[in-house]
């Protein structure tokens, strides 16, 4: 067992408050998600707008994903010293604003300012959302906690490219504006919904400054952040190519945008079935099975694409499978450095993300020498390395959630 893990109990008393908090911080992830996922279906009618070429596509939506990923475990580590609240609730408005007003942008430079600003909102949320919903302290069932506030980011996730397209084909790429409503309305709910989390940072032991979290990465943080960083970039690459494909292929901006929704609802699904199981399940062998099945299915899902029953069947399994991974993965983090949830889940998820969305970068100069559909193809394999590092002997301390 590393240095840093504690044993947790929760009086009864505490876990209707910790599964309320779940829920209503699942509600603000799927607000704050639906804004992450609104750039990829809109990418081929980017392309022609501003006349850009695949490559400059896949940097754009790399830079917000970045955006999105690389300050986390900065606002983690803000979140476990001064409370959590401010951060996720302000981190969605923020999100909601920039995102939609990508519509006005005059230029790939200006719509690059407005999606960067857009990210870091995004990044201020993830965080401290994720130490809200898992909550190492209310004792057992945080996998089950996460799959809610997960699952409510993927709902939100899949929404989005459906919201987006509907939008633009209302009345335009400045339509667009009219996104940002939901998070502007619902954002006083969920601040006076939350409590803010300062008492609690308080009273908690102190959280280890940010080297001795950073030196984890040398442990076992170190091969579940290599697990996440492959399944992320396996994600990116998907969502990032398969509308860039449909569109070369003949298929309309709908067809891409629902592809993408049948994917991302599935993720929703999977967010939950992962989270259950990592409650229950060696957390181990459940990556290694999760990555070597997402493996297949992503080569299929991006084979056969949206064109027949099959293919949109192979997509919901790719995406179902691929978000399976990310409960193990964030209750394993926080697990392994309980004073610090939040910058824990910022090392997993954002630099992670971080990681695997500067990959998409390579898939898109690929695309541009070889074509989308044969770059997507050979980014797809990424996943056997997530299932081999799931195998690492360093991870055969972390235990299943029931048997401690």
């Amino acid at each position: 067992m590393l240095p840093d893990q504690t044993r947790n109990t929760a009086s009864p008393a505490a876990a209707p408050s910790a599964l309320r908090i779940a829920v209503i911080i699942a509600l603000a992830h799927g607000i704050n998600d639906a804004y992450a996922s609104i750039v990829p279906p809109l990418l081929p009618r980017i392309m022609d707008d501003l006349g850009i070429s695949i490559a400059l596509a896949a940097t754009l939506g790399a830079v917000f994903s970045i955006a999105t990923a690389l300050p986390q475990p900065f606002f983690g580590y803000m979140a476990d010293r001064f409370g959590r609240r401010t951060l996720a609730v302000g981190g969605m408005l923020v999100s909601a604003v920039f995102v939609s007003v990508i519509g006005f942008a005059s230029s790939y430079g200006v719509l690059l300012v407005l999606l960067v600003i857009g990210g870091v909102g995004g990044a201020a949320f993830h965080p401290p959302g994720a130490s809200y919903a898992v909550r190492v302290t209310a004792g057992r069932g945080g996998g089950a906690r996460y799959s809610i506030f997960s699952f409510g980011g993927a709902a939100g996730y899949s929404l989005g490219p459906l919201v987006a397209v509907g939008l633009v084909a209302w009345g335009g790429m400045e339509r667009l504006w009219v996104a940002m409503l939901p998070a502007l309305l619902l954002a006083p709910f969920f601040f006076f919904g939350l409590p803010s989390g300062r008492a609690e940072a308080r009273s908690a032991a102190p959280a280890p400054p940010p080297r001795e979290i950073l030196r984890q990465l040398a442990g076992p943080l170190g091969i579940v952040f290599g697990i996440s960083s492959a399944m992320t970039f396996v994600q990116r690459a998907f969502l990032t190519m398969e509308p860039i494909i449909v569109a070369e292929m003949g298929g309309s901006e709908a067809l891409g945008a629902v592809a993408l929704s049948v994917y991302l609802g599935a993720q929703a699904f999977g967010t939950v079935a992962g989270g259950v199981l990592t409650d229950r399940m060696d957390r181990r062998r459940l990556l290694f099975w999760l990555c070597a099945l997402a493996l297949p299915a992503h080569l299929l899902a991006v084979w056969l694409g949206p064109w027949t029953g099959y293919g949109f069947a192979a997509i919901a399994v790719a995406g179902f499978l691929g978000m399976a991974t990310l409960p193990p993965i964030v209750v394993m983090a926080q697990e392994m450095i309980p004073r610090a949830p939040g910058a824990s889940s910022g090392i997993v998820m954002g630099l992670a993300w971080t990681v695997g969305s500067v990959g998409v970068m390579g898939t898109g100069v690929v695309a541009d020498m070889t074509g989308p559909h044969t770059a997507a193809l050979l980014s797809m394999p990424v996943a056997g390395l997530a299932a081999l590092l799931a195998l690492h002997p360093g991870l055969k301390w972390m235990r299943t959630g029931s048997s401690g």
